[in-house]
């Protein structure tokens, strides 16, 4: 198939959130027709978190497509890590990232901006975005094109379908029916936003709190607000009704984890406005199955990674560029999943791994905490004077549009 002929196919993308809207914007660039399919009104993934970070990685990847700068207006850098034990005692600082040539470091922004910037930069380049259209099912046709079928009875079809549907994919199950389902990790997450709280932290470095109970973290806007996040641990998986506790009742038990600990960690929570919402943390190891005909998947349905990696953001924004470019280069589409497929698999499960031995360290026990916190200055000094070598290989990924694949 020519590259004539590839730009004349219709990608149907299940997922209108941040890993559908750049695989959309990438596709374009492609010169690939896509259309966005949302199961919401709006971006399911808003209240699952309050804020993250882009790192040096998917902000390199963002600038392929020249969609950066409104991502680094809406965040603001955050250049290094200040780790502290819960008696106050600082262990030690690290850089989150490395430095792009132009002095681009890791940016924090809320979620709820970083959604609603590429959504207005999609639709800014003229990328449809239908939602309300659940998918339910997926049929390969004769000609090796795909019908989707969606929860309100209506259909669609295409010539691929990319699942960008998140971890609780629903394109993964259609691709393969004996796919392994989320892992959880043992901790929850939740977060929100403060004023009037006494903390020394300057803006654009993060304190990381490990509590005696619970891990801490939280930085400081330019604007002096404080965003904060906790990760209380729960052997036995939250159940949604046990998550959806109200406002003050969140506080209430946040607050009995960390009252014991000689950080700024209550007075932050009690100064919190506006709702509290908690979520479970999942990551996904390895999914044995990415693609099946002429359906894929990406981002967080392909290889969901722990918020303690830093990276489910970029993966996906680095998976989107990584697709496009396969699908424009290569003469076929399965050729073209296959390449993706095997760019990407080893890189973005090193990160999960990578993010799994964080969040592992979060809920540690008496003994293990003291061991910690005697090793891990020693362990910080040495990351922190290998000054970016140490994860370049996270950090320093770089994809190259303008390179083309060979067949």
């Amino acid at each position: 198939m020519s590259n004539e002929t590839m730009a004349e196919r219709k990608a149907l993308i299940i997922g209108g959130g941040i890993a559908g809207l750049v695989t959309a914007m990438a596709l374009q660039r492609a010169r690939i027709d896509a259309i966005v399919y949302e199961a919401y009104d709006t971006e399911a993934g808003l209240d699952a978190g309050a804020f993250l970070t882009v790192a040096v990685n998917g902000l390199d990847a963002l600038r392929s497509l020249g969609a950066h700068e409104p991502v680094l207006a809406a965040g603001f850098p955050t250049r290094s890590i200040e780790f502290f034990s819960g008696t106050g005692k600082r262990l030690g600082e690290v850089p989150i990232g490395g430095t792009l040539p132009d002095g681009t470091v890791t940016h924090t922004i809320k979620r709820v901006d970083l959604y609603r910037v590429l959504h207005d930069e999609a639709i800014r380049r003229g990328i449809r975005i239908e939602h309300n259209r659940r998918l339910v099912d997926a049929e390969i046709t004769p000609d090796e094109g795909v019908i989707a079928r969606f929860e309100d009875g209506t259909e669609a079809a295409g010539d691929l379908l990319i699942g960008a549907d998140g971890i609780h994919s629903r394109t993964r199950r259609i691709i393969d029916p004996a796919a392994p389902g989320p892992r959880y990790t043992g901790l929850g997450n939740i977060g929100g936003f403060a004023r009037d709280a006494s903390v020394d932290t300057k803006p654009g470095i993060y304190a990381m709190i490990w509590g005696k109970r619970a891990f801490f973290g939280y930085t400081v806007s330019p604007s002096g607000e404080i965003w904060w996040f906790a990760n209380p641990p729960s052997a036995r998986e939250p159940t949604r009704a046990e998550l959806s506790a109200t406002t003050e009742q969140w506080k209430r038990r946040l607050i009995g984890l960390f009252a014991d600990d000689a950080t700024p960690a209550v007075e932050i929570i009690r100064a919190t406005a506006g709702e509290l919402a908690g979520t479970n943390q999942y990551d996904m190891p390895s999914v044995p199955t990415w693609h099946r005909g002429p359906m894929v998947i990406m981002g967080d349905a392909a290889h969901a990674t722990s918020p303690s990696s830093g990276q489910g953001a970029s993966m996906a924004i680095e998976d989107a560029i990584v697709l496009a470019k396969c699908l424009r280069d290569l003469p076929n589409i399965p050729q073209a999943f296959a390449a993706y497929e095997q760019l990407r698999r080893e890189r973005v499960e090193r990160v999960v791994a990578q993010g799994a031995r964080s969040s592992s360290g979060k809920a540690a026990g008496p003994i293990v905490r003291v061991l910690r916190d005697l090793t891990l200055p020693v362990i910080l000094r040495r990351v922190a004077s290998s000054g970016e070598r140490s994860l370049a290989w996270m950090y320093g990924y770089h994809v190259d549009w303008d390179e083309r694949l060979a067949s």
